[in-house]
């Protein structure tokens, strides 16, 4: 990619946060051995969020962003830069990093700083994923499916209506692109049963990689909207994760 303004300005020292639109970053990570695999990685948080997941996590970077200080992004890549070789990527997420317009601007700039990039989404903004990784600013894509591809089931673990199509045309892509990617599910016995996860390694078949993790009410934004019930175990998910998940992305038959 050839060499653009904004590289020359990260290079130089010049102030990033002057250029208009760049979306604000309400947290950092600086070191981070487990957002992505195999990767030691800083992690920027960018606030909103189209779906209100009842157990989402990071909660208030939707409902309350000004409660976060704007950290600036020179100030970042200054601290960042001399560290470029051994931490090896920078993670964005979210919220959904994908609402914000300067989000191309914000990538560019970490990529001329020297670090691969990393971006979480939730699938909803096809177009905009597809724009980033075909223009070279990607080099990873984690998505989150959240329910079979089934308009009623996401709206439950979405927390609002969502245009399901839409998370079937990200993941089309993603598996035809060539691109790093992997599909992240949170699941939960009262929502993901054989029957939903079935539908969910069909939707699948053909990614790189599908990762299950189990859903902790502990840390729910609405703990009541999940119902009864306690989490799948650790010795279930395991076995979940070689017999279905692993076996969906083989292109294998698989048994829930």
């Amino acid at each position: 990619m050839p060499d653009s303004p904004l590289a020359n300005e990260t290079a130089l020292g010049i102030n990033v946060r002057a250029r208009a639109g760049l979306p604000p970053i309400k947290g950092f990570i600086e070191t981070s051995f487990l957002d992505w695999r195999g990767y030691i990685s800083t992690v920027l948080f960018l606030p909103g969020c189209n779906f209100a997941c009842p157990y989402c996590h990071n909660y208030t970077l939707v409902s309350d962003p000004e409660s976060y200080l704007t950290l600036d992004l020179q100030d970042i890549l200054t601290r960042l830069k001399p560290f470029v070789g051994w931490i090896d990527g920078v993670v964005v997420s979210g919220g959904e990093p994908t609402l914000h317009p300067g989000l191309a601007d914000l990538l560019e700039a970490i990529r001329s700083t020297g670090f691969k990039v990393k971006l979480d989404t939730n699938g909803s903004r096809p177009r905009v994923v597809r724009e980033l990784c075909q223009a070279g600013l990607v080099d990873m894509v984690a998505m989150d499916l959240k329910a079979p591809l089934d308009s009623m089931a996401y709206a439950r673990a979405a927390g609002r209506a969502v245009e399901v199509d839409r998370v079937a045309a990200t993941l089309d892509y993603l598996r035809s692109s060539g691109i790093s990617h992997e599909i992240r599910s949170t699941i939960w016995p009262g929502w993901h049963g054989n029957q939903e996860l079935a539908a969910m390694a069909r939707a699948v078949e053909g990614c790189q990689t599908w990762t299950l993790q189990a859903l902790n009410p502990a840390n729910a934004w609405q703990r009541n909207a999940l119902g009864q019930g306690e989490p799948y175990s650790s010795d279930d998910l395991a076995r979940m994760q070689t017999n279905l998940a692993d076996a969906a992305c083989q292109s294998q038959g698989c048994v829930v």
